[in-house]
Formats: structure tokens, sequence, C-alpha cells
């Protein structure tokens, strides 16, 4: 007997409440799903056992209440006989299928011709591995669903398209070496991760530096910053502790935040002597 999909069985994601687009748009995919299905004289529970989900979620996915998975898309094409018209929707959903920061932040990144990060206390989304995401995100408290983990680590995979862009952009990284020496995940997660840095780091458009631990002081304690620089001449910068943790555009305090970050970069090691560190933690794993 066919086991049918549950809530428990990541059949989907909640859509975010304060995300209008988002709502808009999964609404009028479930509702456009409803009435085909039916258009074709189908109850929802034969649907459901015909696409292998439970009633419940069908109901949610057509009142708009959980996002679809492409492939549940393309079964329930197959099932109602929809000629690709409800598999085509996936086109739609998979533009508001991740939280709205994150698409705020791919969005801004996939523009940049330069992006700068100096991450405190992780390793940047952008360089992380998805073992290495899960982990991180698994830790939070209190915990996150097991299916908002997997949708926050696809999301944050999602954005490392920016290395394939054609231009590339410029990408520079400061890592702390009090990080990279964590094993988060244990000793195989931490290794692929640290396989993944030099994997990086040896792409023409991106640059790659460590902060020693034996740097007593330096402008990054206070968090993270990010700086992003568009083909316009504008720019967009964010730090934890400056001017409320918000995005900024203010020249003002854009130079604040790229003073800092170019010190920063000048107190870190070369990018050959990161790459040697990190090749000498690889061998120590």
């Amino acid at each position: 007997m066919q086991q049918l999909k549950t809530e428990a069985d990541e059949p989907g994601w909640e859509v975010d409440p304060d995300d209008e687009w988002g709502i808009a748009v999964i609404a009028t995919v479930g509702r456009q799903l409803k009435l085909r299905r039916e258009a074709v004289g189908m109850r929802a529970a034969d649907f459901g056992t015909a696409v292998g989900y439970g009633e419940d979620m069908v109901y949610k996915i057509e009142g708009g209440k959980r996002i679809p998975r492409q492939e549940f898309l393309n079964r329930a094409d197959e099932v109602l006989e929809a000629g690709g018209l409800i598999s085509a929707t996936w086109e739609d959903v998979k533009k508001v299928r991740y939280p709205k920061k994150v698409r705020e932040l791919g969005k801004l990144e996939a523009q940049a011709i330069e992006i700068g990060v100096y991450e405190c206390n992780i390793i940047a989304g952008l360089l992380q591995t998805p073992e290495h995401a899960r982990a991180v995100i698994g830790a939070a408290q209190p915990p996150y669903s097991p299916d908002d983990v997997e949708r926050m680590v696809a999301a944050r995979l999602a954005r490392q398209s920016v290395f394939n862009r054609d231009p590339a952009p410029s990408i520079h990284f400061v890592l702390e070496e009090a990080v990279l020496r964590r094993p988060i995940g244990g000793t195989m997660v931490r290794r692929r991760q640290l396989e993944r840095l030099l994997e990086a780091a040896q792409l023409h458009h991106v640059v790659l530096q460590v902060m020693p631990m034996n740097c007593e002081v330096h402008s990054g304690l206070d968090g993270r910053i990010e700086v992003l620089k568009f083909p316009d001449g504008t720019a967009v910068g964010r730090s934890d502790r400056a001017f409320s943790g918000r995005p900024t555009s203010d020249p003002k305090q854009l130079r604040i935040l790229e003073l800092r970050y170019g010190t920063i970069r000048a107190q870190a090691l070369s990018p050959g002597e990161s790459l040697t560190l990190i090749e000498q933690m690889l061998g120590e794993t």
C-alpha cells in the first residue's frame, strides 16, 4: 500500500506571512490547481492518492498555505492531464520558494560587480557546503523544523550561483581562523568544507583571506561586514552592529564600512598565506 506524504514528509514549505508577493503567487497556483482538479471531477482525496499526498496537504497547497515542490506540480500535471499547464507554474513558484530576505539578498548579489564579505562567527554562506550549512542552521535555538532547515539550506546554496555568472563579479572574503578550526558537523563535514574553500579560492575572480587568531584586535570584532558594488556606481553595505544592522546606501555610512573592511583586509593573512594555512588545517583533519 502506498504511503501518502503528510505535512511531516516535506511536501512543500510554509508561505511567509510577511511575503505579499509570495502569498499572491502561491495562492494563484493553488487556485489553478483546484480549478483543474474540479474540472475533471476528481475529489481531493482521490487526487491526493494519485499524486502520493495526503488529502490535508492537497487542501493546503490548493489553499495557498504551502509552497508546492516541482515534483508535486509535475505529478499533478500528469494525473490531471493538464498538458503542461500545471508544470509550467513552477516558473512562478521557484521565484518565491525561498524566504523573502534571502531572495532580496540573492537579487543584490546577482547584480553586484564587486562583493566583499567579512564573517566573524561563521563561514560565509556563499562558501558553505550543504552539510556545513545544514549543521549551522540546524543548531539554532529554538530549533527550526526539519522542513524549514532544508528550505534554508536550499536557499543558501541557490545564492552560490553568483560564482557562475558571466561576466563574473569580483568576490572577496575574509574568514576567521578560529571558525575554520571549529569542527562543525564533525570531521568529514569540516574536511569537505575546507576543500570547498580551497576550490573557491582557485577561481580567478575570488580572493580568500584568513584573519589569524594571533591578531589581537581588528575592526570586525563587532560582527559581519558586507559591501556590494553595482555597475552604475552605487553600493549597498551592511554590518551587524552598525546602522541598526540594516542595509545602507548612504555614502557616509558606506565610507565607514569600506574603511573598516579595508582595515580588516590589511590585517588578515595574504591570499597565499591564507591558502597555506587552510591546506595545513586540511592535512591535520
